[in-house]
């Protein structure tokens, strides 16, 4: 039996580590993630998700740097204000899926595979509400979706690694009136 989910923004993020001068990771978040997952135990191939993220909500513990990744040289958030994901194929089953889906960045769509780990087995929140969680993880490379802006070190090498790693948390809701 299908269940409809909805991903709780409150309690989801998507997170990203990318690497800095060559030397050091560093690790930025989205903190409005919003979507439908549709969830089919019994035929995971049968399960569907969809998601955005609000690029304007990106947070690093750095504003200028914020600011300069929201800009025009990145993400250009003016321009393309959501990250979108739409899922094509779910294989696996025990809490381990492979997710297959076009990933959609700064006006790019590519082809992506997340590892994903869960759902968690149900649990009520104090509201009544029955929740589940998942994680999941990918790598793609920024240039893959035109974000090239780069600065070249005095000792070689770039200050922006192209390999991004993707980490998702994310929190489902089950949306009573949309279970199959």
């Amino acid at each position: 039996m299908q269940t409809t989910y909805r991903i709780d923004p409150a309690h989801s993020t998507a997170q990203f580590v990318v690497r800095h001068m060559m030397i050091t990771n560093v690790r930025g978040a989205f903190g409005k993630v919003e979507g439908t997952v549709v969830y089919d135990p019994e035929n995971p191939a049968q399960s569907s998700i969809e998601a955005a993220i609000d690029v304007a909500s990106i947070e690093t513990r750095d504003a200028q740097r914020d600011t300069h990744l929201k800009s025009a040289d990145f993400l250009d958030a003016d321009k393309f204000p959501k990250i979108t994901f739409k899922s094509s194929k779910i294989e696996g089953s025990g809490g381990e899926f492979r997710v297959s889906g076009d990933l959609t960045i700064h006006g790019v769509t590519r082809p992506v595979v997340l590892q994903v780990e869960g759902p968690t087995p149900a649990a009520k929140d104090p509201w009544g509400n029955t929740r589940v969680g998942a994680s999941a993880t990918t790598r793609i490379k920024r240039s893959d979706f035109g974000l090239t802006w780069n600065a070249a070190l005095e000792t070689g090498g770039f200050l922006i690694g192209d390999e991004v790693k993707i980490e998702l948390e994310i929190q489902l809701i089950e949306s009573a009136a949309a279970t199959a």
